[in-house]
């Protein structure tokens, strides 16, 4: 019998494995500066299932539009207590929830400026390899000039668009679903990386 190595990119079943120590669901420690917010969503598989064993990657720049990484030589602030990186594990009902501060605008790689977002991976069971998305926030007139944004058909981009949580200052939704179209909301985008 000869045993063969597993493709190097197969994320699942063990995603927790190992990945646990570096959960983080809050970026927005004390004294960071700019504007708090909640982001809860949920998580769903073609069917309209929670996928209950997924892992949720954020990735930011800070309320000033500077990512905390050492390749962003910019000259805006740098906060120590923000990391602008979070992971964040689905409970049973595939929910999940993190705070941070809004973004600012970031330059793309021609310099065009981006509208504030979230730099998501989707990890989850039957992945092959990560999905890659974004989270754009309600309301921003950076939105409609945004370089991304503009690739995606107008009917699909309310799937990278955070919804208000009324009644509730600072509290978004944002859902995630892998595939197909299930009550009406349609698979989220996804971005090839």
């Amino acid at each position: 019998m000869r045993l063969h190595m597993t493709a190097s990119q197969t994320v699942g079943p063990f995603l927790h494995i190992g990945m646990d120590g570096l959960n983080n669901d809050n970026l927005a420690a004390d004294g960071v500066t700019g504007e708090r917010i909640g982001i809860a969503g949920r998580l769903y598989d073609g069917d309209g299932k929670p996928v209950s064993d997924g892992v949720i990657e954020i990735w930011q720049a800070n309320a000033h539009g500077r990512y905390a990484h050492p390749e962003d030589a910019r000259p805006l602030p740098l906060e120590p207590n923000f990391t602008g990186f979070g992971r964040i594990p689905t409970d049973e009902n595939g929910q999940f929830s993190f705070m941070t501060v809004k973004p600012g605008s970031v330059p793309g790689p021609d310099g065009t400026p981006q509208a504030p977002h979230i730099v998501v991976s989707v990890f989850a069971r039957g992945l092959i390899k990560r999905l890659v998305t974004r989270i754009y926030f309600p309301d921003d007139p950076a939105n409609a000039g945004d370089p991304v944004l503009a690739l995606v058909p107008a009917e699909r981009r309310g799937t990278l668009i955070a919804r208000h949580i009324d009644g509730r200052d600072g509290a978004l939704e944002w859902n995630i679903l892998i595939q197909g179209d299930w009550h009406g909301q349609g698979e989220t985008v996804f971005f090839d990386v």
